[in-house]
């Protein structure tokens, strides 16, 4: 995959365009490059799709501004993208914080969006079922090594089980190149703590939204997902048992399957 950028308003965002066929935008998740991707989920998607993969304001090789990071400019600088592109209109795929993204792109240009499909996303704000204490302190937890630190963080994607019958990360978790820093990652979770939430706003989407989530979840519990279902008019769900928030490095096949069906509907 050829690493291009392109300037989109006070930055220059860095992307990776895969397959052919009809645009599929994929929005990565917090701390997360567009290297993270399942490369399993990317290959089967990749035969029926032209996929944009991007990295988000002031991560991995996109550039970053003073500006306040916040979800709706995370939205704006996607759009920005579609239009740097010549995509008008796109089916968009979001993961976790993508979810979040995605969501402010279809609420604020919902002539920009055909289908949708919501990953481990919530509907933010007061809404929005927390994950658990444990689990927060755990997310912020910097000591010990890298290999401690890279073990801490698979152990809060995947389900216990499912790490004691794939033990070796490097089978299913891609190779990661690109840089985080700290800052931006700081700026991130801060744009996801103030970030208003939409559960208010979510009738008025207008586009059919796929919701994927496992019931192993414990970043962002599944009940997330039934929220956003209840609120979205045309809404279809899919719960993955023992899928965790890591779930398109556990299931890549299965879930490139439901969202080829979903978004041929």
């Amino acid at each position: 995959m050829q690493m291009k950028s392109v300037p989109v308003d006070d930055i220059e965002i860095a992307y990776q365009e895969i397959g052919e066929g009809d645009p599929l935008v994929m929005i990565t998740g917090s701390s997360a490059t567009m290297d993270m991707w399942s490369p399993a989920l990317l290959d089967a998607l990749s035969r029926q799709r032209r996929l944009i993969l991007f990295d988000n304001r002031g991560m991995g090789f996109t550039t970053t501004s003073d500006r306040e990071f916040s979800i709706p400019l995370f939205a704006e600088d996607t759009v920005g993208l579609m239009d740097a592109l010549g995509i008008e209109r796109a089916d968009i795929f979001g993961w976790s914080m993508g979810g979040y993204i995605a969501q402010e792109l279809v609420l604020h240009h919902p002539e920009r969006v055909n289908r949708m499909v919501l990953y481990a996303a919530s509907p933010g704000g007061e809404a929005e079922v927390p994950p658990s204490d444990a689990v927060i302190a755990a997310l912020g937890d910097t000591s010990g090594s890298p290999e401690e630190q890279g073990m801490r963080l698979l152990s809060l994607l995947f389900p216990r089980e499912w790490m004691e019958q794939n033990p070796d990360p490097s089978a299913y978790f891609p190779f990661v190149t690109e840089t985080m820093l700290p800052e931006s990652i700081i700026r991130q979770n801060r744009a996801c703590e103030t970030w208003e939430g939409t559960a208010s706003r979510l009738f008025t989407i207008p586009s059919p939204v796929l919701l994927i989530t496992g019931t192993g979840d414990v970043i962002v519990p599944p009940e997330n997902s039934y929220i956003l279902g209840e609120g979205i008019t045309d809404s279809w769900i899919v719960k993955v048992p023992g899928g965790g928030h890591g779930l398109m490095y556990q299931e890549p096949q299965k879930m490139a399957e439901i969202v080829q069906f979903f978004l041929s509907c």
